[in-house]
């Protein structure tokens, strides 16, 4: 497929994905932190030098950039921009190097380049740190872990930290996945929380604050001086398309909101690159397949998975890059119908035993190049899937490793939940 006609198509979903809110009823449902603090006439910002980690996700209810608004103001003075992995504008790949640059006027520093942990003597210069930004509600993506990092540093520094609280486009009820294991802890896996901890950024900040999962670049554990600016409106059951809000691409691979449903089923898979998950494609995370594949077979091992959240669907496709690009692929397209039973992890697991029972020779051992092991052992955060996964063990076995350690965190959630 030509560059051109993919990114028309990218577009085009991009646009569909807006549409879908205005159909829902056009109507703003909630107020975002970051709109509470500019009708409160930034009191808590006035004649301060303020740093804001942001990037192009980080907007109004009414779609403008919150860097835009914060450069245009003149209550305080906005000194810098921070950005994490993908860049301010969201459009670098996967762990390729940002790089600094200017927006605004403004000076935007990179915390994905050539340091993850921001600079302190830089801090020291400011009053206070803003943060406001798009988290997707899994743990892999390195936002969070940005966060932490930025928290750390500034309670390093000896400045305040602001949360701008944002939805969780997934929901706030759905916790699935295992709990990142002592020892694998890395910066795709960093916190010991669930793959999918239904939390908004403003909760789960706060939880790394109070429960000391906070840390210098020395390992000394830290608090920030932490204000939560929360939301008017939102409810846990709120998937995005319920909070009236347009939804912008946060990176490359999620450009609409079914796009994080499918990366929080499918994308620890994708590490090991056995099967194409839509990347390459104008369905990102909502495609799996690859060229051979006994559809027919599995398919019928699926069927209760549908009834889960997700409708799972026989499709042909052909990846613009990526695996198997260019390459005629047989497999399944994934649709996310509303539910309040949608479990995205297990369900991703059951459709990889599924494909299992019908084609053991993609589970041999010694075929997983060692590297892709190593990945997908960080994005999961612990051995014990993989080494279930592909040892043969049983389903029900591969399944509790994909749900260690889920209970004791469900209690210790609770104490963090500031929206009903």
């Amino acid at each position: 497929m030509p560059y051109k006609i993919y990114c028309g198509l990218l577009l085009l979903l991009f646009v569909m994905s807006c549409s879908d809110v205005d159909a829902n009823n056009g109507k703003q449902n909630i107020l975002l932190g970051i709109d509470k603090i500019t009708t409160e006439k930034y009191n808590l910002l006035k004649g301060k030098k303020v740093g804001l980690f942001t990037n192009f996700s980080g907007r109004t209810a009414k779609g403008i950039l919150t860097a835009e608004v914060f450069a245009k103001q003149n209550v305080f003075t906005l000194k810098y921009l921070f950005s994490p992995e993908h860049g301010f504008f969201g459009g670098q790949h996967a762990g390729e190097k940002v790089d600094n640059q200017e927006i605004f006027g403004i000076p935007v520093i990179s915390l994905y380049g050539s340091s993850r942990y921001p600079n302190i003597d830089i801090l020291k210069e400011l009053d206070v740190i803003v943060i406001d930004i798009q988290d997707i509600g899994i743990r892999s993506y390195t936002f969070l872990s940005s966060v932490n990092y930025m928290l750390a540093a500034c309670a390093e520094a000896g400045i305040p930290a602001i949360v701008l609280d944002r939805p969780n486009p997934i929901g706030g009820n759905i916790v699935d996945g295992a709990v990142t294991q002592a020892g694998f802890e890395s910066f795709m896996s960093l916190l010991p929380v669930p793959y999918i901890h239904g939390l908004t950024l403003g909760e789960i900040s706060k939880m790394m604050n109070e429960e000391g999962w906070l840390k210098t670049k020395s390992g000394r554990i830290v608090k920030c001086n932490l204000t939560i600016i929360k939301m008017e409106g939102w409810r846990r059951e709120m998937r995005w398309e319920d909070c009236g809000l347009l939804w912008f691409p946060t990176s490359p691979q999620i450009p609409t909101p079914d796009a994080i449903r499918g990366a929080a089923m499918l994308g620890i898979f994708g590490e090991l690159g056995i099967l194409n998950i839509g990347i390459g494609t104008s369905l990102p995370f909502q495609y799996i397949g690859m060229p051979g594949l006994k559809v027919d077979t599995i398919y019928k091992q699926l069927q209760d998975i549908s009834d889960n959240g997700v409708l799972i669907q026989q499709a042909h496709f052909k990846p613009f890059y990526g695996r198997f690009a260019a390459t005629n692929c047989q497999g399944f397209i994934l649709r996310f119908p509303n539910s309040d039973i949608f479990k995205p992890y297990t369900s991703g697991v059951k459709i990889m035993l599924a494909i299992r029972k019908v084609h053991e020779e993609l589970f041999e051992l010694d075929k997983i190049d060692k590297s892709k092991k190593e990945m997908f052992i960080k994005v999961t955060g612990g051995e014990e899937l993989f080494t279930r996964l592909f040892i043969g063990a049983s389903d029900s076995d591969v399944l509790a490793a994909a749900q260690l350690g889920l209970p004791e965190f469900m209690m210790l959630r609770k104490k963090y939940l500031i929206y009903n």
